[in-house]
């Protein structure tokens, strides 16, 4: 696990501001080898968080927002479609 700083946390923000718009995989770990993974688009970004709707199937969608920190503590992973890249503190 990475040491937080400012500057870690503004490198991340800037990775997702990037993938505005572009399909990702979600990968949200809920504890005790527990995690659910899901596809969505990045919408928006704000200075403390981030926003992606989330494909529920059925043509359902719904908007989940998370921090950076949450990718810092890998609380959630997020890998770009297209790219395969994944978004991560450095």
């Amino acid at each position: 696990m990475h040491l937080a700083t400012k500057q870690t946390l503004t490198e991340i923000k800037q990775c997702v501001e990037n993938c505005i718009g572009q399909r990702v995989v979600l990968r949200t770990n809920m504890g005790k080898r527990n995690a659910k993974e899901s596809e969505g688009v990045v919408e928006e970004v704000y200075p403390s968080i981030f926003i992606v709707t989330v494909d529920e199937g059925l043509d359902r969608q719904r908007r989940v927002s998370y921090s950076y920190s949450d990718i810092l503590t890998e609380t959630v992973e997020i890998m770009v479609c297209s790219t395969e890249q994944r978004i991560e503190a450095s």
